[in-house]
């Protein structure tokens, strides 16, 4: 009996000195285990507090009882680390103890930091995503009879180097009552539009990125437009909670319309249905800035423009040819607040513009904005 309370009590005792410890300037002590550090800060997981962060310059010394990848003036080694005064000694297993300033630290990762790190230099296609998806959908009956239903997604599958987006957008409305008076069902909305984007970072802050966008409205009559560019990009900012990037490129553009009217003046007036289809050419300006505003809400903003390098003929049949310059552009806004861990609210403002749309009765207007809300659900891979 005596000698199990003897190995209880020298095991409880072994405790403490089979977890890492860092001992700070003022005396405090923390144990836990290290999990990484960029040189001027360390995270270190307790079992009482979480991840606990502290400045890297007010640790006095540390010890960990595992295996700490360390980077000292560009060399990594690897190994259990202890402090000598102001050095940092990293007992390795091939070399023998290794001995530096401790103010030549520049990163240390624990074994799963380090294998995660490793996995982000080569992603499996389907690995480091983060999307969500957006769900809205309303009714009204009574005096007015309407369906409306929007779905959105946006994925972002990002490496060390590059980074992959994908996104989709749908909204669809119908009525079929107004005022009382039952009315044949009216599509009132049904735009799509998706796109996908590729970065490469290759020198410093500078990217080259390649996309593809795709819209459809039926309302405009606009059965495709396609959009395929490419160019070089900034990341003006780049921290943890906001990234501005800068866009500027070209780009090839294609557009086709089907069952256009329009009237013909001339006597006798004669109304007219045709299809249009052109392309062109166009510079593409333009940013992305993400911002994260406190822990649980993400806004998002992104705006391009396309102004052509060619004329365009935009009149319709039997009138006078109209060419000019088309300048075309998207604006996009949003705000997604989480309120659970894979579930939150979205909010979506949109424009997409035309300065010169083609000539259609009723007339197709310069401006298709679009506002939606719902639920959000996210994930990650």
């Amino acid at each position: 009996m005596h000698r199990k309370l003897v190995v209880c009590l020298l095991l409880f005792m072994a405790i403490p000195a089979l977890a890492d410890q860092i001992v700070l300037k003022n005396g405090d002590r923390i144990t836990g285990s290290i999990t990484k550090s960029d040189g001027k800060q360390l995270v270190i997981k307790t079992d009482y507090a979480g991840e606990v962060t502290v400045k890297f310059d007010a640790i006095q010394s540390l010890t960990s009882t595992g295996d700490l990848n360390v980077t000292l003036g560009g060399k990594t080694v690897v190994g259990p680390v202890t402090t000598s005064g102001d050095d940092v000694v990293v007992a390795t297993k091939t070399a023998g103890p290794v001995e530096a300033p401790k103010a030549s630290i520049t990163l240390v990762r624990s074994p799963g930091e380090q294998a995660a790190y490793e996995r982000t230099l080569h992603p499996g296609l389907l690995e480091g995503w983060a999307a969500g998806a957006n769900l809205g959908f309303a009714l009204t009956a009574g005096n007015s009879e309407t369906k409306n239903l929007n779905i959105g997604f946006n994925g972002t599958r990002t490496g060390l180097h590059d980074k992959l987006i994908l996104y989709e957008t749908s909204i669809y409305a119908t009525t079929s009552k107004l005022a009382l008076a039952p009315i044949s069902t009216e599509t009132t909305a049904n735009s799509n539009a998706g796109g996908i984007r590729y970065d490469h970072d290759f020198a410093g802050r500078v990217f080259g990125f390649g996309s593809a966008d795709f819209f459809n409205n039926s309302l405009q009559n606009l059965d495709l437009r396609y959009i395929l560019g490419g160019g070089i990009g900034l990341h003006a900012i780049k921290t943890p909670k906001t990234t501005l990037d800068l866009l500027a490129g070209i780009n090839y553009t294609h557009e086709s319309f089907s069952d256009l009217m329009e009237t013909n003046p001339a006597p006798p007036p004669v109304t007219l249905t045709y299809n249009h289809a052109d392309s062109s050419a166009a510079l593409t300006v333009g940013d992305n800035f993400t911002h994260k505003l406190g822990a649980n809400s993400v806004f998002t903003q992104s705006f391009v423009l396309y102004p052509s390098f060619s004329q365009i003929n935009i009149a319709f049949p039997g009138a006078t040819p109209d060419e000019v310059r088309i300048l075309r552009g998207a604006f996009n806004l949003g705000l997604v607040t989480k309120l659970h861990k894979w579930l939150g609210w979205q909010l979506t403002l949109g424009d997409v513009f035309d300065d010169h749309p083609l000539a259609s009765n009723p007339p197709i207007e310069r401006n298709d904005i679009t506002f939606a809300t719902g639920l959000n659900f996210s994930f990650t891979h």
